[in-house]
């Protein structure tokens, strides 16, 4: 129980600090409510867990090659570029304030965290920060050890995700439809920031390898 609650707040650490994903779930909190945000951060855990399972079976050594991981940022920098435009030119769209019922679909907010999540750069990041804890704890003959630290981690980005969504939520009953779609342009704009690191990470890892 101490070692699941160590990594319960390694967790809650690990998701703190604002990624694309808290930048999407923000937007969709904003835009259609706390379940719609949260789906979000459900297909972000999806990536999450299949990570974990990866690190499990000892993937994460493959993923960790440069000649791998370029491509990764390259094309992960693409696709929150994609994201991050589409945020913009979309900004007065799907928008629902408190007192109205969403029209988007629960699934498709969901999809939008699975997405995020699976750009190849985001995916490169997590193994940077996430991976070298559950890569350093792996020992094939305590398996149990492994699995509490990765629910321990999963535990505290879930708690991450409901208190951020929580705030989210209560701040959106102040918000009107206009001041929704600034935060959703200023969501997009981020997206595109973090794309623009991508790249930079991108010509960092080539610059290594000369």
């Amino acid at each position: 129980m101490a070692l699941y609650l160590t990594y319960v707040i390694v967790g809650l650490s690990i998701a703190m600090p604002i990624g694309a994903i808290s930048v999407e779930m923000i937007k969709q909190g904003l835009k259609n409510g706390f379940w719609h945000g949260w789906a979000v951060g459900l297909g972000g855990m999806t990536i999450d867990l299949a990570l974990i399972a990866a690190f499990y079976f000892g993937l994460a050594s493959i993923l960790k090659q440069p000649f791998i991981q370029i491509p990764m940022w390259i094309v992960g920098a693409v696709f929150l570029f994609l994201i991050g435009y589409d945020s913009i030119k979309n900004a007065d769209h799907d928008i629902t304030l408190s007192s109205e019922k969403p029209t988007k679909s629960w699934f498709s907010s969901y999809r939008n965290g699975f997405l995020v999540a699976i750009s190849p750069g985001n995916i490169v990041f997590w193994l940077s920060v996430f991976g070298s804890v559950l890569t350093n704890s792996y020992d094939m003959a305590n398996p149990i050890k492994f699995i509490t630290i990765g629910t321990g981690v999963l535990t505290g980005i879930l708690l991450h995700d409901i208190g951020l969504l929580t705030i989210v939520s209560t701040t959106r009953k102040l918000m009107s439809r206009s001041m929704i779609k600034v935060s959703s342009i200023i969501a997009g704009i981020v997206l595109i920031g973090f794309s623009g690191y991508f790249v930079y990470e991108a010509i960092s890892a080539v610059k290594q390898l000369i």
